[in-house]
């Protein structure tokens, strides 16, 4: 994982993982508009390694295409020995870059179980995890983290020492707390002072969504790198952003053109890797993403919401298309 901080590489760009989100399909999206290493949507380790192979969905999540660049794989779960014999499953496949521990999801039917966010309140039992990971050999190991459990309770700086201890590559912090979730800003002051407490790489994740906030984390945060979420839905242009924004350049945003253009790219990938059925339903959402903003998406988003097929759905897209050409 080093070779990312290597002489004279770009400041590297992360897409963060996101469930239901960070598949194959947009993960590659995103790599050709910029972004450096990927990760994969949160899988259980206990259900890497448990679930039967006629039925393996947790492994379906693990799915990686040839062609893709680095990619992590991210394992939740409370439970030392399950993460160590999911990291060895991951690292004997021989197809990714390294293992990314989730300590930040906030989700409650996460931190429920006592996973993402909730090993926060646990340093002992997360210093643990870590460690199973690191001790199964073979991948570099990294934990994604918030700054803590709520404002009273912020051991971001406490949990990325531990990490460090134990033997972790580097660390990813959001700027937000648990009890936060997405709402408020990302406070990347505070994310400032875990990068000043640990000598392994610190990347910052949190409302980096274009050029100039990009420039203002780095400004901010100092990392060594920055990872970009919920930016990217609808837009993977984001990374092409940054990247240009970083050196000094201003990029424009997409048209709705290449908007569109880009939502049926989606769609067509996510045809031949699913079936007809999932890849409507999934893409739904998507759809929703790409047109976000534009005047009349609106109504264009319910009908796209129960259209019967990809037909229906290309028909509402050239009609907004065609609609948004004649107000031009």
């Amino acid at each position: 994982m080093n070779e990312l901080w290597s002489n004279g590489r770009d400041m590297p760009l992360f897409l963060a993982p996101m469930a239901g989100i960070t598949d194959w399909v947009f993960r590659l999206l995103c790599e050709e508009q910029g972004a450096d290493i990927a990760t994969t949507e949160m899988i259980s380790a206990q259900g890497l390694v448990t679930a039967k192979k006629a039925n393996n969905a947790y492994r379906l999540l693990a799915r990686r295409a040839p062609f893709e660049k680095p990619l992590l794989v991210q394992l939740f779960g409370a439970d030392p020995y399950w993460i160590g014999e999911a990291a060895r499953a991951v690292s004997a496949a021989g197809r990714f870059a390294g293992i990314d521990l989730n300590m930040g999801c906030p989700a409650r039917k996460v931190t429920g179980s006592g996973s993402g966010s909730a090993l926060m309140r646990d340093e002992r039992l997360a210093g643990r995890i870590i460690h199973a990971a690191v001790a199964a050999g073979g991948l570099p190991v990294s934990v994604k983290m918030r700054l803590g459990w709520d404002e009273e309770h912020e051991n971001a700086v406490t949990l990325a020492r531990i990490a460090e201890s134990e033997g972790a590559s580097f660390v990813t912090v959001h700027g937000r707390t648990t009890v936060q979730q997405y709402s408020g800003q990302a406070d990347w002051e505070k994310i400032a002072l875990v990068r000043r407490a640990v000598s392994i790489p610190v990347v910052a994740n949190g409302d980096i969504a274009g050029g100039e906030s990009a420039r203002e984390a780095l400004r901010a945060t100092g990392c060594a790198g920055l990872a970009v979420g919920r930016a990217a839905l609808g837009d993977p242009w984001v990374f092409s952003r940054i990247r240009a924004g970083l050196q000094g350049q201003e990029m424009a945003a997409p048209t709705l053109s290449e908007r569109l253009q880009m939502a049926r790219r989606h769609a067509y990938l996510m045809r031949i890797s699913r079936d007809e059925r999932t890849a409507l339903l999934e893409m739904r959402k998507f759809f929703a993403w790409y047109i976000k903003g534009v005047p009349g998406a609106a109504s264009v988003r319910a009908r796209i919401t129960t259209a019967a097929d990809f037909e229906e759905v290309d028909a509402c897209l050239r009609e907004l298309e065609d609609r948004r050409g004649d107000e031009q």
